[in-house]
């Protein structure tokens, strides 16, 4: 028996529950590390769309550890090619030739990136992926300024967290100066035309008086963590149009919304729009560490000093990538997230008519966020971990987003059923009304 409460000497793991992990996670971890919940459950098991606890307990998982596993947590049609791979070959870095970087690069440039999208970069996290992504640009421009949108979350490396709009996610006293926010075309005050109309507005005056100056615009087509907002449709060909008139690149982040998400394989799509740099992550591994930016021929030429990523397109993380395009290409995952969305979304809306706590749903496919409000801003946040622990308790894990902390988080595996989502809008709609009492 080693220390840390696996015995190896028996087939079940001895597991040290949810308080000794708590413990060590305060004697071990930096304080920055928090979690879920004041009665969390130690996880310890997940298959498909559910998990279970350290004491069998199961969960209909509608998070996926924010937007990651799309294709089901250990999915046996995916974990197998993994396993073979493990076994086979795990590491040699990218200055060796393997085959499965290749493929995938190949399987991304034919019928999945978007329009002439075609050379791709592989790393390890979706924050490695923006920061290869405003390298790029830097590089391909010869600028060195960036233009970002209010609320927006791109990671937590240097320049990720330079154009990270949301002040809880901005750790760094001494960010990067280069970078102009623009409002996000959202605002609770007034109509997503009106706010949209208005972010078009601030961005013309920003390219107008120094669009020279700027490498590249970073977009999610939704913005995730600041709570699930999706412009009007035209929004973002009249971005794209702006930038392309001051010789901006429009970064794409679609490291939460891509793979299936919002209904489409990549965002963007819902919007006519084809980024001159994608950035992926998330759903490309479900679940195995992976990263990636593409872009076109001629921007790709453009980054022709030495560069490598140590563990970026190693054979294990690309296999399981090239095994979760086939699953998300056999079980049509991405219509199954439109279908399966539209039916959320409905159900969602009911509980806001029933409902006076629930005044906004917003989102596209299974990608989507319904907004608690209390009596104040901080009555909201407490209103909306209630509710997350109320239906934890139920057997349903959802997430939470938001500038406030208060938007329900839906962004579950893609294989979910529709009793699933029913059995979990009955027990929320029991929950809401228990919640205010």
């Amino acid at each position: 028996m080693r220390k840390g409460g696996y015995d190896v000497s028996k087939e079940q793991t001895t597991y040290i529950g949810p308080e000794g992990v708590i413990e060590k996670r305060k004697q071990y971890f930096f304080p920055c590390t928090h979690h879920f919940y004041r009665n969390p459950p130690q996880i310890v098991r997940g298959s498909m769309q559910y998990l279970y606890d350290e004491k069998g307990t199961q969960y209909t998982d509608f998070f996926a550890g924010v937007s990651v596993v799309a294709s089901g947590h250990c999915n046996p049609a995916i974990t197998g090619a993994t396993i073979k791979q493990l076994e086979t070959l795990q590491h040699t870095t990218t200055i060796y030739l393997t085959q499965p970087m290749v493929d995938l690069a190949e399987r991304l440039a034919n019928g999945i990136l978007p329009g002439d999208l075609k050379r791709t970069f592989f790393c390890n996290s979706g924050s490695e992926a923006n920061e290869g992504a405003m390298l790029l640009a830097r590089l391909h421009t010869k600028r060195r300024n960036f233009i970002a949108l209010e609320y927006g979350l791109h990671g937590r490396t240097f320049l990720t967290m330079g154009v990270t709009g949301i002040p809880m996610w901005r750790a760094d006293d001494y960010l990067d100066s280069g970078v102009t926010f623009i409002p996000r075309p959202y605002d609770p005050e007034t109509d997503d035309e009106t706010a949209a109309r208005r972010s078009i507005e601030a961005l013309k005056q920003v390219l107008e008086e120094k669009g020279d100056t700027f490498a590249a615009m970073l977009v999610e087509p939704i913005q995730g963590n600041g709570g699930m907002i999706a412009p009007p449709d035209w929004y973002f060909r009249e971005v794209k149009a702006l930038l392309e008139e001051h010789g901006v690149l429009m970064i794409a982040d679609e490291i939460q919304t891509g793979f299936g998400r919002t209904g489409r394989i990549f965002a963007m799509e819902h919007y006519g729009v084809v980024p001159d740099i994608i950035s992926m992550a998330k759903a490309l591994g479900n679940g195995v560490p992976i990263g990636a930016f593409a872009t076109t021929d001629e921007i790709a030429a453009s980054f022709n000093r030495a560069s490598a990523s140590t563990f970026g397109g190693n054979p294990v993380s690309s296999v399981t990538a090239l095994a979760v395009l086939d699953y998300i290409e056999q079980k049509d995952l991405v219509g199954r997230a439109e279908r399966l969305g539209n039916q959320l979304k409905s159900g969602l809306q009911a509980l806001q008519a029933k409902h006076a706590v629930l005044v906004d749903v917003r989102g596209k496919g299974m990608m989507l966020g319904a907004e608690l409000h209390g009596t104040d801003e901080q009555d909201s946040a407490a209103l909306t971990d209630r509710v997350l622990e109320a239906m934890k308790d139920r057997g349903y894990i959802i997430g939470k987003n938001g500038i406030g902390r208060n938007v329900l988080a839906f962004q579950p595996p893609l294989v979910m059923n529709e009793q699933d989502i029913e059995g979990m809008l009955k027990e929320l709609d029991a929950v809401l009304a228990e919640a205010v009492q």
